[in-house]
């Protein structure tokens, strides 16, 4: 065999190796490629799916800072608390001291009311003598003088209604204990039974209560 024959046989049948081998690989590259396929289907939806957990992620982080700062409200300044303490405070000594000027009004008034019906009963007195004066009066006294002394228990009498002294009604009122002291029962055709019949000295109140209860007699 000559030498041309011998490379002429070596490269058809290196090409017939090389024909072998590439349809041996073409085979082996269609599952490779299937292979692969898969893969990067689940890549794929393993890719759409990750933004999904990167939302969740996220809202579960905007959550969390979202309590955070709720928690951050709520929480209060410890000088706040301060500040609500003292004024608190203040309202509660505030109140207690409204409080005590009323306690000491009333007190105050109680004391003058005391003291003042404490003169009033001395005055009353005076008040009696200058009537039985008045209506007494002896026969060829000085007119002039008679109505002066006239003139200065009207002042009198004026002064003591100013500062709230009244006289109480009596002759011709149904009897009230309260105000009322019975002394004797007398028979009258002009009044009902239980009525006072006539008053034998003048009683008085002062703002309303009893300083002195008229004496009167009454209808049996």
């Amino acid at each position: 065999m000559s030498t041309e024959e011998t490379v002429k046989i070596n490269i058809e049948s290196g090409e017939e190796e090389a024909e072998e081998i590439k349809s041996e690989a073409e085979p082996e590259t269609e599952p490779e490629e299937q292979a692969e396929n898969p893969e990067a289907s689940e890549q794929k939806a393993e890719g759409e799916e990750e933004p999904k957990e990167a939302d969740g992620a996220e809202e579960a982080e905007e959550h969390k800072d979202g309590k955070k700062k709720h928690g951050k409200k709520n929480k209060k300044d410890p000088r706040d608390e301060k500040i609500e303490e003292l004024e608190d405070r203040v309202k509660r000594q505030m109140a207690e001291f409204e409080n005590f000027r009323k306690r000491t009004d009333k007190e105050k008034s109680g004391m003058y009311d005391m003291g003042a019906k404490s003169v009033i009963e001395k005055i009353l007195p005076v008040i009696d003598n200058f009537e039985r004066g008045l209506e007494n009066v002896p026969e060829g006294c000085d007119p002039a003088f008679a109505e002066g002394m006239q003139k200065i228990y009207k002042q009198l009498y004026a002064e003591l209604e100013k500062i709230g002294v009244k006289p109480i009604e009596a002759t011709g009122k149904p009897f009230d204990p309260n105000f009322h002291n019975a002394v004797m029962q007398v028979e009258s055709e002009e009044y009902e039974s239980g009525t006072v019949a006539e008053e034998l000295q003048k009683g008085y109140t002062y703002h309303g209560t009893l300083v002195r209860p008229s004496m009167v007699s009454v209808v049996s």
